[in-house]
């Protein structure tokens, strides 16, 4: 799992992130004109020089329901200076689901209405959209 840069699309309009390895666990992530890299944490027997997989997932929902906060404001002139997503991730064991917690910590000057509003279009964020939606993966190898 890799952070995708909209800038990085294949003809078809998807986004694409490479990782390849660097040494155990460790792997540059390209996405876009953007090098990420991925690792493990020591405990895993990696050598944690970047986040996890599974940290980077963590990441790429608190991030786009940031920036989806903030350009939904921006279009209606509100000042969200200081906005903060904070998303933990739980990934799924048996016979429970994946859990996400998502706290919005927003600048207390917005009205309630505001807040309500931002906490909807939160909820729009692509990220967010992708992982409470449908998914299919086609999968292939190639030998090189």
């Amino acid at each position: 799992m890799a952070l995708i840069n909209r800038s990085d699309k294949t003809a078809s309009g998807a986004m694409r992130a490479v990782a390849r390895k660097r040494e155990r666990y460790t792997h540059d992530v390209k996405a876009g004109r953007h090098t990420i890299t991925a690792d493990e944490p020591e405990s895993a027997g990696g050598q944690d020089l970047g986040p996890s997989p599974q940290e980077l997932l963590a990441a790429a929902l608190a991030a786009c329901t940031a920036v989806t906060m903030e350009m939904y404001a921006e279009r209606k002139g509100w000042n969200v200076d200081g906005l903060e997503v904070d998303c933990r991730y739980s990934p799924a064991e048996r016979g429970c689901p994946t859990r996400f917690e998502m706290i919005m910590r927003m600048p207390a000057h917005l009205s309630e209405e505001q807040v309500e509003r931002l906490q909807v279009i939160a909820a729009k964020c692509p990220v967010h959209r992708t992982l409470e939606g449908e998914v299919a993966f086609d999968e292939r190898v190639e030998l090189t």
